[in-house]
Order: structure tokens, then sequence, then C-alpha cells
């Protein structure tokens, strides 16, 4: 698809209702992606602001990227924002690419509430949602991981993802539009820059047509996700004998008889992801319980009773009062009788309990080493539905002092220097 004013006009109208009355928030890191959808929007005159991000991973360069876009937004009176990472921001041992992206969204999303604004604008092209496929399809993922990256979801519109990079950088000459490149996304050092480098210019080779077709199949891939989805929530619809706000029941019996990738979907639905912990959900007693991170169900005779849970805040995090004993008894159900410790000079304040993140790492007390949280799951046998959902305790940087109520990180662990403790209760 050819990328021009009218054809990106077309996207934003198809992703945005009403989008002349919308105010947009552009990340914008001044790669030709970026300032491309940076010059599109200033010139259809909308009401905008931009937000960058410098990570000083690049030195110089990182500098260099900020003076561009700070020079661009200036000139034509757009206002600009920056958050530049310090020694606060501490990187991790794992992934940077996640710890940067949770680093950007946090900074977003606050300034999208701070600011009054209405949609978190992103540059994402067709190469990133061939990448994201080929990554999720090495993964087994299914057609919701397939169907790649949403094109507009929790206030995140994507307008350039019908757009190939080499249109993206031919509007860019076209236009006389400034940019510069991120040398290091030439070294394949990482898994999405080796697909990138190395593995998607040989399907190109196969086809010349290759990307154009990945495009309409991805579009047929997205509607056939859309359908299935529409096909569950009418077959939970036709399960449900109550409904209210706060409670749902479905009957037991007929939910076992569905077909069985609906009757995953529907309780993947409430939180309840596995396959072989859904399974005991039917052969469970009458009066037993299952819980995920927002849901308790309860298997009353035949049927099931989702019930949503109640807790203190408005996303996946709970930021705790820093003192010197912090009580979760009632923010776990049910409650572990146990008691962390942890060195208060280890740890940033304000702590957080939060639900896992992808990339997740913990040193747990009694292993050497350190494991993802999710290998931690599988390596401890943790059943995903059954007595406890498990949240992350992390302090004010991210790093993680354990998983609730199982195991406490040992890097947090007061030792005979130790002066002060933050006594955990769970």
């Amino acid at each position: 698809m050819k990328l021009s004013r009218p054809s990106f006009v077309e996207q934003l109208e198809r992703l945005a209702y009403n989008y002349c009355e919308k105010k947009f928030l552009l990340a914008v890191s001044g790669g030709v992606d970026s300032m491309v959808l940076l010059w599109l929007m200033h010139e259809l005159k909308l009401p905008l602001e931009v937000a960058h991000v410098n990570y000083g991973l690049r030195g110089k360069d990182s500098d260099k990227d900020c003076e561009l876009v700070q020079r661009f937004c200036a000139e034509r009176s757009i206002p600009f924002h920056l958050y530049k990472c310090t020694a606060a921001d501490k990187k991790p041992d794992g992934s940077i690419q996640l710890w940067a992206r949770e680093l950007r969204y946090n900074f977003f999303f606050k300034l999208l509430e701070d600011r009054k604004l209405d949609l978190i604008v992103t540059a994402h092209h067709l190469n990133d949602q061939l990448e994201t496929f080929l990554i999720n399809l090495s993964k087994a993922s299914g057609i919701k991981g397939l169907s790649g990256i949403p094109s507009n979801k929790n206030r995140v519109l994507r307008p350039l993802l019908s757009f190939s990079k080499e249109e993206i950088y031919r509007f860019a000459r076209a236009e006389q539009i400034p940019f510069r490149e991120d040398v290091s996304n030439q070294k394949s050092d990482y898994l999405r820059n080796k697909i990138r480098n190395e593995i998607v210019p040989k399907l190109e080779g196969l086809n010349t047509a290759f990307i154009e077709n990945f495009r309409k199949s991805q579009a047929y891939l997205s509607e056939a996700n859309d359908f299935m989805l529409d096909q569950v929530e009418r077959l939970r619809q036709d399960l449900t004998i109550s409904e209210n706000e706060n409670e749902i029941t479905l009957d037991r019996e007929k939910l076992a008889g569905a077909h069985p990738f609906a009757r995953y979907h529907i309780l993947d639905g409430f939180g309840l992801h596995n396959r072989e912990e859904q399974q005991k959900i039917f052969t469970a007693a009458s009066g037993s319980f299952f819980y995920s991170d927002k849901w308790q169900m309860e298997v009353r005779r035949n049927t099931l009773i989702f019930k949503a849970k109640s807790l203190p805040t408005q996303a996946d995090e709970i930021i705790l009062e820093a003192t010197d004993r912090i009580d979760l008894r009632d923010l776990i159900f049910p409650s572990a009788n146990k008691t962390w410790e942890v060195d208060f000079a280890k740890v940033a304040l304000p702590l957080r309990l939060r639900s896992r993140r992808s990339g997740d790492r913990i040193f747990p007390v009694g292993i050497n080493g350190s494991k993802t949280v999710s290998k931690f799951f599988k390596d401890e046998k943790i059943p995903i539905l059954a007595r406890y959902s498990p949240k992350i305790l992390a302090d004010a940087t991210g790093k993680v002092l354990g998983v609730v109520p199982y195991r406490q990180d040992r890097r947090s662990l007061p030792d005979d220097k130790t002066i002060n403790k933050i006594y955990i209760l769970l």
C-alpha cells in the first residue's frame, strides 16, 4: 500500500471515530517511522503533543536523536515532553527492550492523563507487524498472537501498520522529512533484529510481493480473530445463567460439552489461561475455588460462579505506603500467614504489588542464580488457578522483591549490616 496523505487519513478515519476532535500524544524517537508520523499529523493540523524518551543507551547518538525531535517541535510550536533516563531508572540484568517498553509507556500514559489528551499514537509499521508475526509463530502462538500488533487498543493508535518500511522511507525522501538512523538496529544481537536483518530479506527475495501479500494475510487473520471472539462471546452469553456487574454464573455442564477451542477461550476471558488447570474445573467437587488475577470462581454443583475481585486500584499495580510494616493480607486471598523481612537500604520506595510482567526475573531464596518468574512458576510447579493468584512485589525501580506469597528474592534480605527493616505481612 502506498503511503500518502489521503491513504494515511483513510487509516486514521478507520481507527478513530471523529479523529479531528481528538487530542493526540505522539511517541517520537527521531527515526524515520516516527518522524514521518509526526510530519503527517502536523500537516493535517491535528491537536498534538510529542513525547520522547532518551534512554542514554547510545551516548551522543541518543542526544542527537533528542535534539532533532526537540528542534522539529520548537520550529512548529508543538509541545514537547522529554523523559531522560537517570541512574534511578536502573537498567535490568535481563531484557533491555522490555524494560524500555515499560518505562516509555508509563511515561506516555502519565502524560495522557496529566495533559488531558485522548490517544497515544505510535509509528509501528508493516515490517514491525511481520517481525512480530514471526516471533509469535516461533512461540506456537494461537490466532490472537498471529493477528499481530493491534492497530487500536487501550487508547493507543498505530495508523502506519498497513505501510511498509520501504514506503515510509520513500515518503520521507519525497517530502524531505529529517530523521536519524539507529545504527544499533543493524546488529543482529536480538531476536527481532536477527529476523529483520537476516530472515525477512530472504523471504522478500523469494517473492517480490511478499510484504504486500503478508499485509493481506494479516488482514484476513485479524478478521478471523474478530469473528472468533464474537462467536465465543455469543456462546458465553448462551451459557450464562445470570449476570450483573460483579458476578457471572455459567452452566458448567454445557460449558464442558462445548468445543474445546470455545471452552478454552471462554475461560481464558476470565484470566484462566492454562489448559491443564482448566480441566480441573470440570472434575472439581462442589465448593471448590479457583482464582485468577481479577476473578474468584466457585464450583457450585452444575454451575460456575465468577466473582470479580475488588482491589483498591484502577490498574494492575498497587502503590504501597512506605512504612516499616506493610500488611498485604487483605490484598492476597487467602492469606499465607507468613512475614518477609526486607532491608530498607536495599530497595527504592515506594514498593509496589502488581501482576507478573514479561521479563520479570527473581533471585529466589534458597536457589543459586536467577530465573524468569515464568520459569520459577514452572519449576516450583505452582498451580496457576488453584489456591493463590500470584503477585509480584517490586520496588520503585521495578526490581522484583518476591513472588507473593511463594518466595522472596534474596537480594533484598537483611544481613549483618542492616540497620532498618521493612516487615511484609502475607
